[in-house]
């Protein structure tokens, strides 16, 4: 809001306080590595994940989202990859940061991996701030380095996201609302061939294979299909211009010892798919604080829920939008049906018959209390709870098939899936502050504990064939019902930490940290571990050598070392754990599949990070520049232990003598190059060069990961055979043969590795505010490789559409083509072989125009209101990249691209 201060590192670094966790502390006496954004800068966005808001602002946090349906995941690494366990994985994904809001830890159960959503949600997951309204945040803190992590023990290793919400202002009554409209469409540079380049590249397929005769199922040749038909896929699929309305109201006051606040939100989005799918969240956010007058005592009771109802297409288009061919029969038959063109013709349309459906409750409490026994000792109780509940729906009727086929005759084919979560967590943090200053000196010390208990119920089951499709909703209503999870498991975490910081002359600082940690999630034998780190920081302005420097106005060294964990691996893994299985029955009684094998003694995921950095700020503190440098190296790496298959098993959960290691370098740069009475100007840059590398993992030669991984290369490689062109003889991509053989075969051929992942990325926020007016605009970019189209390329000649790449043939004429002569069918295999090869690797950098706000406020003499802003705001206006694909954010060929959004917005304040 308007109202709300800017807490940017350009001003006054004394002022600006940091939540650090259980401790605050200000900008200029920080000895770890935190980055800070506010309300200023996220809120009236036209997002629903505040994480799309943070992309290109905040150095060391790389954060993409997985496709752009509503309601989607998003892929967040602080400082880098430190587990084996990715997204990718079923499961959980052991790079998560730990996510707290108002002092409270979000369940992870919307970033776990889910097949009820998978293909209608790209990976299959969503993620926690999901249910947060971006607009209820005051400010989000990331902790990164081992300073800032360690009091956090095993959950801070990949990270840790502060979110605190707004607090009410002491004063009369305000009313504060705004509501917003916006249209977005869907993005790609990804050009496909018209019907006529594609109807000659088929021509030319049957040519080249000798055959003059179109057989029967040459469908758009043969004269079985009007060749004048010929529809837009992209546009019919996923073009549709989804519409978004967004209204926020909120009411705050107080007076010298009690402040309130009370904000309803409501959000309804429409998606590319048209058809009635819609994303719609409802959000309610309140805040009462108190203070006794005498300042000792004071109480903060938060309380937040939030609704999403997401309701999308099951089956997956983008893929189908990109690939089906130009050329098709009628979509619809006279009577309105879907034609099917005498089995001729798979009606993509029918797509939109199948749906899946989600609903997530998220209800959160927090209460922190303070109390001020005496001069210099605090006492506090930080407690809350939390409760989520996730309902999915998956629908698969038989309306999504051809009727003139088995599972399209009738609904006796119809599936429909359902999973239930609910998730109740409770938290108890008593903590104890000690403070103390005489002379030169000052030391700061805490205490505290965290005690949690987590509940999670899961329910899963599917239903097979249903007397109409009226009951497909109804489970119960199934001929056949698979129960696949019935579990309610119990999660519980204790730990004991502290703090002691020690300043000399407010120049000389150092910080330790340290925690014991213990989880249910281990065996009795390695239940416990013990976490900490040192930092520490010197300013160096403050000494008599640079005292009345005009132009160095502030400057900091500081450096940090210590060690973090992680627990991330689900419940109970280390027991012998058995399914249910109702496919074998004995004698009326279901029997037990072993699922997995006791192993008690396997230990924490442990994080070693260190960090130097230098602070500088010039003109008075008008030009800010800092640059850091930090080294984590993860070992004890919680994955499958390859197995004998003879033992029953592929696996057993286990330690890996595995380090992989992260380093990066940093720089942040903020200004302020006019400040006048009527125009102000603010600027900021920064940019992250991460490397990850594994560096060390006995025996992967032998192992099942020996083509997943290779030492001295980043986590995120692939192996690939080396395409070396078009063979003029044969007319087909030729391979080099490694091994001399005779024949190109894995593992012996595809030995070229090629590192995929982000080389440097970064951002430039300005924001500039003449008189009335303000304008603010976001550059995000990014330096990265990563699998392109080729990885996905159908057939060049068959029956499939192909970007205009593609026309760039190999000939006599075109010796320098990129692509073999066009077939109807794979001479040899040599298209799969391309599709591993180093043509599908290749530049996926881009930059994109992230963020553009336009808003005026209008002056206002008489009126109730206190003032009024009109805006307007842009999402992801320009990208521009020289990427081979849909999006160079997902690079997926089945992820939906990212969406322009233009926004029109009034902002009302009482």
């Amino acid at each position: 809001m308007d109202t709300l201060k800017n807490t940017s590192k350009i001003h006054d670094i004394d002022e600006i306080v940091i939540n650090a966790g259980y401790y605050k502390v200000s900008e200029k006496q920080r000895t770890g590595s935190i980055v800070k954004v506010s309300a200023k800068e996220i809120e009236n966005q036209p997002v629903t994940n505040v994480l799309s808001s943070l992309q290109g602002r905040m150095s060391g946090v790389s954060i993409t989202q997985n496709s752009g349906v509503p309601g989607g995941g998003f892929n967040i690494q602080i400082r880098g990859q430190n587990s084996l366990r990715t997204s990718s994985s079923n499961g959980l994904d052991g790079n998560m940061p730990l996510y707290i809001v108002d002092g409270m830890p979000l369940s992870n159960t919307l970033n776990e991996f889910s097949r009820t959503s998978l293909s209608a949600i790209p990976g299959g997951r969503m993620n926690p701030l999901n249910s947060i309204n971006p607009n209820d945040i005051e400010s989000i803190e990331v902790l990164k380095d081992a300073d800032a992590t360690a009091i956090y023990g095993s959950r801070g290793a990949n990270g840790v996201i502060l979110i605190t919400t707004k607090k009410g202002n002491s004063g009369k009554l305000q009313l504060n609302f705004t509501t917003n409209y916006s249209i977005s469409e869907t993005l790609s540079n990804l050009k496909l061939m018209n019907k006529d380049q594609y109807l000659q590249m088929r021509k030319s397929a049957y040519a080249n294979d000798g055959i003059t005769n179109y057989p029967a199922n040459a469908y758009d040749l043969n004269g079985t299909w009007d060749q004048n038909n010929s529809p837009d896929w992209i546009k019919t699929l996923i073009g549709n211009k989804a519409a978004a309305s967004n209204t926020q109201l909120a009411i705050s006051g107080g007076n010298q010892t009690t402040n309130f606040i009370v904000s309803l939100g409501h959000n309804e989005q429409t998606t590319a798919f048209g058809r009635g799918f819609k994303y719609v969240s409802n959000n309610f956010n309140s805040n009462l604080s108190h203070q006794s007058v005498d300042k000792r005592f004071s109480v903060s009771l938060s309380n937040m829920f939030s609704e999403q109802r997401n309701n999308l297409v099951k089956s997956e288009l983008t893929n189908l939008a990109y690939s089906l061919a130009p050329v098709s029969p009628s979509l619809y038959n006279p009577d309105g049906s879907l034609n099917w063109q005498g089995n001729s013709f798979i009606n993509p349309l029918a797509a939109f018959n199948s749906r899946y459906e989600n609903n997530t409750k998220l209800f959160q409490t927090s209460i922190n209390t303070e109390y001020k026994i005496r001069k210099n000792l605090l006492l506090k109780l930080n407690t809350g709870l939390n409760y989520t509940a996730l309902d999915e729906l998956s629908l698969l009727p038989n309306t999504m098939y051809n009727p003139a086929l088995a599972n399209g005759s009738s609904s006796a084919s119809s599936q429909a899936e359902k999973r239930n979560q609910q998730v109740f967590s409770f938290i108890l943090e008593p903590q104890i502050n000690w403070s103390k200053k005489w002379k030169n000196h000052h030391i700061d010390a805490l205490i505290g504990g965290s005690f949690q208990r987590s509940v999670r119920k899961n329910d899963e089951m599917t239903g097979i064939g249903f007397d109409s499709n009226q009951f497909i909703t109804n489970i119960g209503a199934a001929k056949t019902i698979l129960i696949t999870d019935q579990s309610s498991v119990e999660y519980r975490y204790a730990a004991a930490f502290g703090r002691l910081n020690y300043q000399y002359k407010d120049r000389y600082i150092i910080n330790l940290t340290g925690r014991r940690d213990g989880s249910s999630r281990f065996g009795s034998n390695n239940r416990f571990a013990n976490f900490g780190a040192v930092g520490a920081a010197w300013i160096f302005s403050q000494e008599n050598f640079l005292k009345g420097n005009p132009w160095i106005s502030f400057g900091k060294l500081r450096a940090s070392y210590g060690s973090t964990g992680s627990d991330n691996i689900g419940d109970f893994q280390f027991l012998d754990n058995y399914n249910v299985s109702s496919s074998l029955n004995y004698n009326n009684t279901n029997g037990l599949t072993p699922s997995r094998l006791f192993n008690p003694s396997y230990s924490w995921e442990v994080t070693r990070k260190f960090e130097t950095a230098i602070e500088l700020g010039f003109l008075k503190n008008r030009l800010s520049l800092n640059l850091a440098w930090y080294r984590n190296r993860s070992s004890n790496q919680l994955v499958g232990y390859q197995l004998s298959a003879v033992t029953g098993f592929t696996s057993v959960m286990a330690n890996l003598d595995a380090t992989l290691q992260n380093t990066g370098f940093e720089i942040d740069l903020n200004a302020r190059p006019i400040v006048s009475p009527g125009f102000k100007w603010e600027s900021s840059f920064n940019i992250s060069f991460p490397k990850n590398k594994l560096i060390s993992f006995p025996g992967l030669a032998g192992s099942s990961y020996s083509n997943q991984y290779a030492i001295g290369y980043s986590t995120q490689i692939v192996k690939l055979y080396q395409l070396e062109g078009i063979n003029p003889l044969t007319q087909q991509y030729q391979f080099t043969d490694f091994n001399a053989d005779g024949k190109i075969s894995s593992p012996d051929d595809n030995r070229v590795i090629r590192e995929l992942g982000i080389k440097f990325f970064g951002g430039f926020n300005n924001s500039l505010q003449y008189k009335n007016w303000d304008l603010t605009f976001l550059f995000q970019f990014v330096k990265q490789n990563t699998r392109n189209y080729n990885a996905n390329l159908k057939l060049p000649g068959g029956m499939t559409n192909q970007p205009e790449q593609v026309l760039n043939v190999w000939s006599t004429e075109n010796p320098s083509g990129e692509y073999m002569p066009y077939h109807t069918s794979d001479p040899g295999g040599s298209t799969i072989l391309f599709r591993s090869s180093t043509a599908t690797v290749s530049d996926a950098s881009f930059i994109r125009l992230k963020n553009l706000q336009l808003g005026y406020r209008i002056p206002l003499k008489e009126s109730a209101f206190r003032n009024v802003k009109i805006y307007f705001m842009g999402q992801n206006l320009f990208t521009w990249t020289k990427f081979f694909g849909i999006d160079p954010e997902a690079a997926s060929a089945s992820a939906l691209p990212t969406a322009r959004t233009f926004v029109l917005g009034a902002q009302f304040n009482l």
